[in-house]
């Protein structure tokens, strides 16, 4: 697999190759091992004091989870005092927002490739949302135009209603990440983040950070350090925002579960969260021992161990891998996509391309849309040496539904290098390849999936 440098899905990960010889190093207990009452003391006193994130002794280790699904909020307490009043315009002041770019690296390359203009596909970049709803902007990839009305709407709010001023702030800087437009995010959640820790008294600041600050921006503002290249900041920013859900599951009364429970749920995102920075980072031994404790502190899903095993792939201990995976084979809450999926995957890791394929082939033919097999389909067929078929079960799957392909970067890839290793048509074949994913992407596509250089 390495000689067509191919992308082998399992929805995150890419199987690769292990490493000839692999040290363990050495990472922070997992979510849910108690620390000392000592530090927990001495945390409690510190969030009181700063009610802000925080960082703490550097993790020596270890990609992006869905952090935009809802997260129930803390239900309130009736015996804490009334909540202060918080007035903060500076939130909904319009020099809090830079302009977003007017073109994307989609429309660079079609103007660059494709001649005359005439044949290139009309690309809306105008952010323009009067005229839809949320959920067509969402279902259409829409980034411009969601974080365009974030930004409307927020400078037409009543700064005293921080619910609703907090929400929209996070769909414009989800939204801005999501069109790629990394230092544009970070300079605005670097403005939010001043405002509000300029709150006083601390009393007050604490409390807005404690009970009023969505979770998703904390884990947004965590992210800025991956953005600018600090990957060691990151994960001790993670890990700080790792304390502090397991303070928080501790600290929650006996008397109220669903807030233990949402913190301790918050908890284990982060650890998938730090777990993915980790493989991403190649320290795949790290990450497999912040996941496996998740498996063994309660009910483990299958989707969890099947993840679990797919880390142990990559890093080479095909034992640990199996035990995992016949965890999942047996589980009644397994799906037999997820099942035959595993299957396919040790084969590959076993060499066993012939059974990947028919496994994999089996399995698209119960779930014609499962376009990841589609795609692991056809890195079996390639390392079989039958290229021309790995070709045309891409380019089928492309044709039979478009819009749902052109978002799966990996597919996209796949195809390129495809085309790129059978190079008699490569040129022409990329090309089309690009008016048609101009034709059905939104915003926010990777561009550098398509092997195409923009300059």
């Amino acid at each position: 697999m390495e000689k067509s440098n191919l992308s082998y899905s399992d929805n995150h990960h890419v199987l690769l190759s292990p490493p000839d010889v692999y040290v363990e190093p050495e990472v922070p207990d997992p979510f849910l091992i108690d620390s000392d009452a000592s530090d927990e003391e001495q945390e409690i006193n510190a969030e009181g004091k700063q009610g802000q994130l925080s960082t703490t002794t550097p993790t020596r280790s270890f990609s992006q989870q869905n952090l935009s699904r809802d997260t129930p909020p803390s239900p309130p307490d009736e015996s804490e005092e009334e909540a202060p009043e918080i007035y903060l315009p500076g939130l909904v002041s319009p020099t809090m927002f830079l302009p977003i770019p007017n073109t994307d690296p989609l429309t660079t390359l079609l103007n660059k490739y494709i001649h005359p203009p005439e044949r290139r596909p009309a690309r809306d970049v105008s952010g323009e949302w009067q005229k839809n709803n949320f959920h067509t902007l969402v279902m259409t990839n829409s980034w411009r135009a969601l974080a365009k009305m974030a930004r409307d709407r927020l400078v037409t709010t009543d700064p005293e209603d921080l619910v609703l001023v907090l929400g929209l702030w996070y769909l414009r800087l989800a939204c801005l990440s999501r069109l790629r437009l990394f230092n544009q995010t970070s300079v605005e959640c670097t403005n939010l983040f001043s405002v509000l820790n300029s709150v006083e008294p601390q009393e007050a600041k604490a409390w807005l950070f404690g009970k009023l600050l969505p979770f998703e921006l904390e884990v947004m503002y965590v992210r800025l350090k991956y953005w600018a290249g600090d990957h060691m900041g990151y994960l001790d920013a993670l890990n700080a925002l790792l304390r502090k859900c397991k303070l928080k599951a501790r600290m929650a009364p006996r008397s109220d579960p669903t807030t233990s429970a949402m913190w301790k749920e918050r908890g284990a995102r982060v650890t998938l969260i730090i777990a993915s920075q980790l493989c991403e980072m190649k320290e795949f031994g790290a990450a497999t021992k912040i996941l496996e404790p998740l498996c063994h502190q309660s009910e483990p899903t299958s989707a969890l161990r099947s993840a679990l095993a797919r880390v142990y792939l990559q890093s080479g201990y095909m034992e640990k891998a199996s035990a995992h995976f016949a965890f999942v084979e047996k589980s009644p809450d397994a799906s037999e996509g997820m099942k035959d999926m595993n299957q396919a995957l040790l084969a590959c890791a076993n060499g066993e391309w012939d059974v990947a394929s028919g496994i994999l082939t089996r399995l698209i033919g119960k779930e014609p849309d499962n376009f990841v097999a589609v795609n692991n389909l056809s890195v079996s067929l390639l390392s079989q040496g039958r290229l021309k078929e790995g070709i045309e079960v891409l380019e089928e799957a492309l044709k039979a539904s478009p819009a749902s392909i052109v978002v799966a970067e990996p597919f996209l890839f796949n195809l390129s290098t495809l085309y790129e290793l059978r190079s008699a048509t490569a040129t022409q074949k990329k090309l089309n390849l690009l008016l048609e994913v101009a034709k059905w992407s939104g915003d926010g596509l990777k561009t550098t999936c398509l092997k195409m250089p923009s300059n």
